[in-house]
Protein backbone atom coordinates (compact mmCIF):
# COMPACT_ATOMS: atom_id res chain seq x y z
CA UNK A 1 0.00 0.00 0.00
CA UNK A 2 1.28 3.03 -0.67
CA UNK A 3 0.31 6.29 1.36
CA UNK A 4 0.63 10.04 -0.43
CA UNK A 5 1.06 12.76 2.90
CA UNK A 6 2.01 16.31 2.89
CA UNK A 7 6.25 16.54 3.55
CA UNK A 8 5.97 17.46 7.41
CA UNK A 9 4.02 13.74 8.04
CA UNK A 10 6.35 11.49 6.05
CA UNK A 11 8.22 9.83 8.91
CA UNK A 12 5.14 9.85 11.36
CA UNK A 13 3.42 7.47 8.27
CA UNK A 14 6.75 5.41 7.96
CA UNK A 15 5.41 3.97 11.41
CA UNK A 16 2.93 2.09 10.06
CA UNK A 17 3.69 -0.95 9.28
CA UNK A 18 0.97 -1.72 6.52
CA UNK A 19 2.63 0.81 4.78
CA UNK A 20 4.88 0.21 1.80
CA UNK A 21 5.83 3.28 0.64
CA UNK A 22 5.65 7.46 1.29
CA UNK A 23 4.84 9.64 -1.62
CA UNK A 24 5.44 13.40 -0.18
CA UNK A 25 3.44 15.67 -1.23
CA UNK A 26 4.79 19.09 -1.39
CA UNK A 27 2.16 21.70 -0.76
CA UNK A 28 4.91 24.55 -0.13
CA UNK A 29 6.36 24.00 -2.72
CA UNK A 30 3.34 22.88 -5.05
CA UNK A 31 4.38 24.14 -8.73
CA UNK A 32 8.25 23.32 -8.49
CA UNK A 33 7.95 20.01 -7.42
CA UNK A 34 4.53 19.05 -9.52
CA UNK A 35 6.62 17.31 -12.15
CA UNK A 36 8.85 15.03 -10.55
CA UNK A 37 5.72 13.97 -7.81
CA UNK A 38 3.52 13.54 -10.52
CA UNK A 39 6.29 11.00 -12.18
CA UNK A 40 6.16 8.81 -9.02
CA UNK A 41 2.41 9.17 -8.35
CA UNK A 42 1.90 7.96 -12.04
CA UNK A 43 4.78 5.20 -12.15
CA UNK A 44 2.36 2.98 -10.62
CA UNK A 45 -1.13 1.59 -11.94
CA UNK A 46 -3.32 0.87 -8.44
CA UNK A 47 -6.21 -1.24 -8.24
CA UNK A 48 -7.61 1.21 -6.00
CA UNK A 49 -6.79 5.33 -5.05
CA UNK A 50 -9.20 5.94 -2.18
CA UNK A 51 -9.70 9.73 -0.94
CA UNK A 52 -9.98 9.67 2.86
CA UNK A 53 -9.51 12.96 3.96
CA UNK A 54 -12.38 14.78 1.43
CA UNK A 55 -10.60 17.81 0.54
CA UNK A 56 -9.72 19.77 -2.62
CA UNK A 57 -6.42 19.28 -2.81
CA UNK A 58 -6.57 15.06 -1.83
CA UNK A 59 -9.38 14.82 -4.42
CA UNK A 60 -6.84 16.36 -6.81
CA UNK A 61 -4.23 13.81 -6.39
CA UNK A 62 -6.72 10.78 -6.51
CA UNK A 63 -7.74 12.56 -10.06
CA UNK A 64 -4.41 12.45 -11.22
CA UNK A 65 -3.14 9.00 -10.14
CA UNK A 66 -3.66 5.70 -11.99
CA UNK A 67 -6.29 3.41 -10.68
CA UNK A 68 -8.99 0.75 -11.68
CA UNK A 69 -11.21 2.18 -9.58
CA UNK A 70 -11.31 5.79 -7.40
CA UNK A 71 -13.37 5.82 -4.49
CA UNK A 72 -13.74 9.02 -2.21
CA UNK A 73 -15.83 10.15 0.57
CA UNK A 74 -19.83 11.55 -0.40
CA UNK A 75 -19.36 13.91 2.44
CA UNK A 76 -16.30 15.68 1.30
CA UNK A 77 -16.12 19.73 0.03
CA UNK A 78 -18.33 20.61 -2.52
CA UNK A 79 -15.26 20.81 -5.13
CA UNK A 80 -13.53 16.99 -3.96
CA UNK A 81 -16.73 15.40 -4.55
CA UNK A 82 -17.56 16.68 -8.54
CA UNK A 83 -13.86 15.08 -9.19
CA UNK A 84 -14.68 11.26 -7.42
CA UNK A 85 -15.60 9.18 -10.14
CA UNK A 86 -17.19 6.83 -7.38
CA UNK A 87 -18.39 8.13 -3.80
CA UNK A 88 -19.01 6.05 -0.75
CA UNK A 89 -21.14 6.40 2.45
CA UNK A 90 -23.48 9.38 3.07
CA UNK A 91 -23.73 13.06 4.47
CA UNK A 92 -23.54 11.67 7.71
CA UNK A 93 -22.59 14.25 10.31
CA UNK A 94 -22.74 13.13 13.01
CA UNK A 95 -20.88 9.51 12.74
CA UNK A 96 -17.38 9.82 13.66
CA UNK A 97 -14.86 10.00 11.03
CA UNK A 98 -13.12 6.77 11.22
CA UNK A 99 -16.27 5.27 11.04
CA UNK A 100 -16.96 7.45 8.03
CA UNK A 101 -14.15 6.33 6.38
CA UNK A 102 -14.83 2.74 6.94
CA UNK A 103 -17.77 3.47 4.51
CA UNK A 104 -14.79 4.16 1.58
CA UNK A 105 -13.05 0.74 2.93
CA UNK A 106 -15.91 -1.36 2.53
CA UNK A 107 -16.49 -0.43 -1.02
CA UNK A 108 -13.15 -2.76 -1.72
CA UNK A 109 -13.55 -6.29 -2.64
CA UNK A 110 -11.69 -6.97 0.50
CA UNK A 111 -14.03 -8.07 3.42
CA UNK A 112 -13.91 -4.53 6.12
CA UNK A 113 -12.57 -5.54 9.70
CA UNK A 114 -13.18 -3.37 12.55
CA UNK A 115 -10.48 -0.29 12.70
CA UNK A 116 -6.80 -0.97 13.32
CA UNK A 117 -3.96 1.34 14.27
CA UNK A 118 -0.72 -0.93 13.20
CA UNK A 119 2.03 1.39 14.37
CA UNK A 120 5.33 1.16 15.70
CA UNK A 121 7.58 3.59 16.96
CA UNK A 122 11.43 3.44 18.05
CA UNK A 123 11.47 2.90 22.14
CA UNK A 124 12.19 5.50 24.67
CA UNK A 125 12.12 4.10 28.06
CA UNK A 126 11.33 6.27 30.94
CA UNK A 127 13.12 5.70 34.15
CA UNK A 128 10.59 8.00 35.65
CA UNK A 129 8.58 6.37 38.05
CA UNK A 130 4.46 5.16 37.17
CA UNK A 131 1.99 6.45 36.50
CA UNK A 132 3.19 8.44 34.23
CA UNK A 133 0.92 11.44 32.81
CA UNK A 134 1.21 13.32 29.47
CA UNK A 135 -0.63 16.59 29.50
CA UNK A 136 -0.55 18.22 25.64
CA UNK A 137 -2.32 21.61 26.36
CA UNK A 138 -2.66 23.14 22.61
CA UNK A 139 -4.72 22.60 19.67
CA UNK A 140 -4.39 24.74 16.29
CA UNK A 141 -7.61 26.35 17.31
CA UNK A 142 -7.10 28.87 20.60
CA UNK A 143 -10.96 27.51 21.31
CA UNK A 144 -9.76 24.38 21.60
CA UNK A 145 -7.49 25.36 24.40
CA UNK A 146 -8.57 24.51 27.73
CA UNK A 147 -6.49 27.48 29.77
CA UNK A 148 -3.34 26.37 31.02
CA UNK A 149 -4.26 27.64 34.47
CA UNK A 150 -6.79 24.74 34.17
CA UNK A 151 -4.23 22.25 33.01
CA UNK A 152 -1.57 22.95 35.79
CA UNK A 153 -4.73 22.74 38.71
CA UNK A 154 -5.04 19.58 37.31
CA UNK A 155 -1.91 18.49 37.33
CA UNK A 156 -0.44 19.61 40.71
CA UNK A 157 -3.92 17.92 42.34
CA UNK A 158 -2.91 14.84 40.20
CA UNK A 159 0.95 14.73 41.65
CA UNK A 160 -1.22 15.25 45.13
CA UNK A 161 -3.06 12.30 44.68
CA UNK A 162 -0.61 9.88 42.93
CA UNK A 163 2.44 10.68 43.05
CA UNK A 164 2.37 10.65 39.04
CA UNK A 165 5.54 11.99 37.16
CA UNK A 166 4.01 14.85 34.44
CA UNK A 167 5.22 15.11 30.99
CA UNK A 168 4.46 18.37 28.96
CA UNK A 169 4.21 17.58 25.24
CA UNK A 170 3.30 20.26 22.53
CA UNK A 171 5.15 22.17 19.82
CA UNK A 172 7.22 25.62 19.81
CA UNK A 173 3.88 27.47 20.14
CA UNK A 174 3.23 25.69 23.29
CA UNK A 175 6.03 26.62 25.44
CA UNK A 176 4.38 29.05 27.02
CA UNK A 177 1.78 27.12 28.01
CA UNK A 178 3.72 24.56 28.95
CA UNK A 179 5.99 26.19 31.23
CA UNK A 180 3.16 27.70 33.17
CA UNK A 181 2.10 24.43 33.72
CA UNK A 182 5.77 23.10 35.13
CA UNK A 183 5.99 26.37 37.35
CA UNK A 184 2.92 24.99 39.26
CA UNK A 185 4.61 21.55 39.69
CA UNK A 186 6.86 19.44 41.61
CA UNK A 187 9.71 16.86 40.22
CA UNK A 188 9.32 14.82 38.43
CA UNK A 189 7.98 16.81 35.57
CA UNK A 190 9.04 17.00 31.85
CA UNK A 191 8.75 19.36 29.35
CA UNK A 192 9.04 18.56 26.05
CA UNK A 193 7.59 21.12 24.50
CA UNK A 194 9.01 21.94 20.95
CA UNK A 195 11.54 19.88 21.84
CA UNK A 196 10.33 16.22 19.71
CA UNK A 197 9.33 15.41 16.00
CA UNK A 198 6.48 13.28 15.76
CA UNK A 199 7.76 10.07 15.66
CA UNK A 200 9.72 11.28 18.98
CA UNK A 201 5.92 12.14 20.32
CA UNK A 202 4.97 9.10 19.65
CA UNK A 203 7.87 7.22 21.14
CA UNK A 204 6.77 9.20 24.43
CA UNK A 205 3.06 8.80 24.48
CA UNK A 206 3.12 4.83 23.77
CA UNK A 207 5.16 5.15 27.50
CA UNK A 208 2.41 6.89 29.02
CA UNK A 209 -0.34 5.86 31.51
CA UNK A 210 -2.52 8.58 30.38
CA UNK A 211 -2.43 12.07 28.28
CA UNK A 212 -4.77 15.07 29.21
CA UNK A 213 -5.01 16.70 26.12
CA UNK A 214 -7.58 18.99 24.02
CA UNK A 215 -9.17 18.21 20.86
CA UNK A 216 -5.43 18.03 18.79
CA UNK A 217 -2.94 15.85 17.04
CA UNK A 218 -1.68 14.01 20.06
CA UNK A 219 -5.10 12.97 20.91
CA UNK A 220 -5.48 10.74 17.74
CA UNK A 221 -1.80 9.43 18.14
CA UNK A 222 -2.58 8.33 21.56
CA UNK A 223 -5.47 6.43 20.71
CA UNK A 224 -3.08 4.55 17.80
CA UNK A 225 -0.90 3.69 20.07
CA UNK A 226 -3.56 2.10 22.65
CA UNK A 227 -2.73 5.21 25.61
CA UNK A 228 -5.87 5.96 27.42
CA UNK A 229 -7.20 9.42 26.60
CA UNK A 230 -8.89 12.35 28.49
CA UNK A 231 -10.08 14.79 25.99
CA UNK A 232 -11.37 18.38 27.03
CA UNK A 233 -13.66 19.56 24.45
CA UNK A 234 -15.27 22.80 23.67
CA UNK A 235 -16.50 24.17 19.88
CA UNK A 236 -15.67 20.78 18.13
CA UNK A 237 -17.90 17.84 18.14
CA UNK A 238 -16.80 14.57 20.18
CA UNK A 239 -19.06 11.98 18.24
CA UNK A 240 -17.00 13.15 15.42
CA UNK A 241 -13.58 13.99 15.96
CA UNK A 242 -13.03 12.49 19.58
CA UNK A 243 -11.05 9.66 20.88
CA UNK A 244 -11.85 7.02 18.98
CA UNK A 245 -13.71 3.95 21.21
CA UNK A 246 -12.87 2.52 24.98
CA UNK A 247 -11.31 3.24 26.75
CA UNK A 248 -10.93 6.84 26.65
CA UNK A 249 -13.46 9.38 28.17
CA UNK A 250 -14.46 12.89 26.96
CA UNK A 251 -15.24 15.68 29.11
CA UNK A 252 -17.32 18.64 28.03
CA UNK A 253 -19.89 21.27 28.82
CA UNK A 254 -23.40 20.97 27.38
CA UNK A 255 -23.89 24.47 26.25
CA UNK A 256 -26.78 25.75 23.62
CA UNK A 257 -23.77 27.13 21.24
CA UNK A 258 -21.88 23.59 21.47
CA UNK A 259 -20.62 22.48 18.98
CA UNK A 260 -20.05 25.89 17.35
CA UNK A 261 -16.71 24.52 14.82
CA UNK A 262 -15.70 28.21 15.39
CA UNK A 263 -11.89 29.54 15.21
CA UNK A 264 -13.12 32.60 17.74
CA UNK A 265 -15.67 32.25 20.39
CA UNK A 266 -18.96 34.49 19.30
CA UNK A 267 -19.22 35.17 22.80
CA UNK A 268 -15.53 35.73 23.47
CA UNK A 269 -14.55 34.02 26.34
CA UNK A 270 -14.88 29.86 24.99
CA UNK A 271 -17.40 29.58 28.09
CA UNK A 272 -17.68 26.24 26.99
CA UNK A 273 -14.04 25.25 28.32
CA UNK A 274 -14.41 27.62 31.06
CA UNK A 275 -17.41 24.94 32.19
CA UNK A 276 -15.29 22.06 32.11
CA UNK A 277 -13.20 22.04 36.26
CA UNK A 278 -9.86 21.15 37.25
CA UNK A 279 -11.56 19.17 39.89
CA UNK A 280 -13.81 17.04 37.42
CA UNK A 281 -10.35 16.27 35.42
CA UNK A 282 -8.91 15.37 38.02
CA UNK A 283 -11.31 12.88 39.58
CA UNK A 284 -11.71 11.24 35.86
CA UNK A 285 -7.77 11.23 35.55
CA UNK A 286 -7.89 9.17 38.70
CA UNK A 287 -10.30 6.59 37.86
CA UNK A 288 -9.31 6.02 34.82
CA UNK A 289 -5.66 5.39 36.57
CA UNK A 290 -7.39 2.96 38.46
Amino acid sequence: MDWVTQTEYTELVKCFTDVDRVLPFYRRAFFRKLVPFLRTLRATHYDYVLDLQGLTKSAIVLLLARGKRKIGPRDAEVCARWLYPETAGAKEEERHAIDRIQRCVERLVVPSSPPQFPMQFPKRKSELPAPRIAIAPGSRWPTKNWPAASFAETARQLQAKTNASVFLLGSASDRSACSTIESALRSPVVNLAGSTSLVELGSVLQEMDLLVTNDSGPMHLAVALGTPVLAIFGPTAPGRTGPYGPPHRILTASLACQPCFRRKCRYGDTRCLLSVRPEDVTTAAVHMLR
